[in-house]
């Protein structure tokens, strides 16, 4: 009875190839911990006073904190008041990155979270509710003695949200409000070497703006350089990827050519783990290589839908990789008995791209910029969804369900499991009448797929860990808290691991040429044969792919 490698590999090659999957495993963790570098760098930048002098704002004058066309600088509101120059002339400046340094399109993404310096006045107080109107613009240029050329302008409005934890008296004038990060500014690609950011507070008693906001004093940004995608680790990630998809797609190609020259035609169970591989192949192939060269804003967009659809494919797998284990022949090998399972985790993952359209392509008519050199731009980089209150509630209802439906699911399929486990458990009470050499193979059978289960079970683990992980360090910058740090271990841990799973299940279940027990069978007992008949009268890809099938029936 020929069937799937799994089962007909001897137990000293299947140990072998496990030390060698083990070994890749713990490879992928090492590069993360001890070559590549933290995934994110985080910079913080104070921006300098500088005064337009000219009463009408000039849209294509820019203001340069330091270097040899700096502005003319004051050091504090004190010194303005003293010169008599107008909040309206005070124009905040920041240069990105820090003199002698240059950004670099392997940062891949750049954000900028925004922070407000507050002084305590008595006459002089945040109200509740103040909002503050940002008129602010970005530049860019690629040496240091081009002109500016503009990427994107806006008038933006940030909800500010700030305490002052002492008494409220002519005492404590001057301490500072402990106010929250502000969402301001995202890239999706940093195709720059220097950007530079011009920020004004128009103030204007009779239209209420940016009145009720306090004395600021200073505006700090955090630049993840604000926050900055490492080079180092981008170069480590794209490294992996490179490697890993050629070698998915070899063990795609091998497997289903092995599939193609069965005699019967491929069940659903096979027709999955090569929509599996799919999925991985297409996640894996580097085009972010591209991102290096061109001006691709769409990038982190683009990645997210990829990741997305690995995510509903990862776990409609191991729904329907349970699930044919406990339907009996009549019921299994039908995709539409899993819509009930598989429906909720499509469902979610349309939801994901919605929230994801929403944050990073959120771009209306008064957002469409038009540039001479540019053409068209259909981002505002200054667009946050957490900048409302209902879309910072929308944004973090989101991340919670995601958590509370990744957790449900993981202990729905560990209920699976379950049941599987269980499902098989009944029919050992069949080895006994079989003859020995028999028995031994049923039960090796049984005991390799109980660990492949066990497997799974830890994959699942690890994958909904990294899940909640990721959607909390990518909002954690925006509720301004600093407790969650991923580690680059982290990420390529996990995703060798998933390329290695898929290896495995495409490797372990494809169709194998050996057979076993050719001479055992033509010398077994009636009860044995009687007992392979009623197991493998169904087609599938294992024995206990048949055997469950049976036992679900009776």
């Amino acid at each position: 009875m020929a069937g799937a490698i799994i089962e007909n590999m001897s137990t000293k090659k299947l140990v072998i190839v496990g030390v060698i999957l083990l070994l890749f495993q713990a490879f992928s963790f090492m590069v993360g911990g001890l070559i590549a570098p933290s995934p994110t760098t985080a910079v913080h930048y104070l921006a300098t006073k500088c005064v337009d002098a000219v009463k009408r704002h000039q849209s294509g004058r820019w203001f340069m904190p330091w270097g040899p066309n700096q502005c003319d600088k004051i050091q504090d509101f004190d010194e303005a008041m003293s010169k008599k120059i107008e909040a309206n002339n005070i124009v905040f400046a920041v240069h990105i990155p820090l003199p002698n340094k240059e950004m670099s399109p392997w940062f891949q993404f750049m954000l900028v979270i925004l922070q407000f310096d507050i002084a305590f006045k008595m006459y002089n107080q945040i109200e509740d509710g103040a909002v503050a109107t940002i008129d602010v613009g970005v530049a860019y240029r690629d040496d240091m003695l081009s002109e500016w050329t503009e990427m994107a302008h806006s008038i933006e409005r940030r909800k500010l949200c700030c305490n002052f934890t002492t008494t409220k008296t002519y005492e404590n004038e001057g301490r500072y409000y402990e106010c929250d990060l502000l969402p301001f500014m995202e890239l999706g690609n940093v195709a720059h070497k220097y950007y530079l950011l011009n920020i004004r507070l128009p103030v204007s008693e009779r239209n209420k703006i940016n009145v009720g906001i306090g004395e600021i004093k200073d505006i700090r940004l955090v630049v993840s350089s604000g926050i900055h995608q490492n080079g180092g680790f981008t170069k480590v990630w794209f490294a992996m990827k490179t490697f890993l998809t050629p070698s998915i797609l070899i063990i795609l190609v091998w497997y289903w050519r092995r599939i193609t020259l069965m005699t019967r035609p491929p069940v659903l169970l096979e027709k999955v783990i090569f929509a599996l591989g799919l999925c991985m192949t297409f996640i894996n192939i580097p085009v972010e290589w591209f991102s290096v060269g061109f001006n691709w804003t769409w990038m982190l967009l683009f990645g997210d839908i990829r990741q997305g659809i690995f995510y509903a494919m990862l776990l409609s797998f191991w729904i329907i990789f349970c699930g044919e284990h406990l339907m009996d022949h009549v019921e299994r090998n039908r995709f539409s008995i899993y819509w009930k399972q598989v429906g909720p985790i499509v469902f979610g993952s349309f939801c994901l791209f919605i929230f994801d359209m929403c944050e990073r392509f959120s771009a209306t008519i008064s957002d469409v910029l038009v540039f001479p050199t540019r053409g068209v731009q259909l981002k505002n980089p200054f667009y946050s969804i957490w900048a409302s209150d209902v879309g910072t509630e929308l944004a973090m209802a989101f991340i919670i369900v995601a958590g509370i439906c990744a957790c449900l699911y993981f202990l729905f399929l560990c209920f699976m499991v379950f049941q599987v486990f269980r499902n098989i458990s009944g029919k050992r009470s069949s080895l006994p009448a079989m003859s020995k050499a028999r028995r031994l193979h049923y039960e090796g059978l049984i005991f390799r797929f109980k660990f492949l289960m066990l497997v799974t079970l830890t994959c699942a683990a690890m994958t909904v860990i990294f899940f909640i992980i990721s959607q909390v360090n990518e909002g954690h910058w925006h509720w301004g808290d600093y407790m969650v740090q991923v580690n680059s271990a982290f990420f390529t841990g996990i995703y060798g691991m998933w390329n290695l799973y898929v290896f495995a299940i495409m490797f372990l279940y494809a169709p194998s040429h050996k057979r076993y027990g050719d001479e055992q069978s033509r010398g077994a007992s009636g009860e044995d044969i009687q007992l392979t008949t009623t197991i493998t009268h169904v087609d599938g890809p294992t024995e206990i792919y048949k055997m469950t099938g049976k036992e679900a029936q009776e």
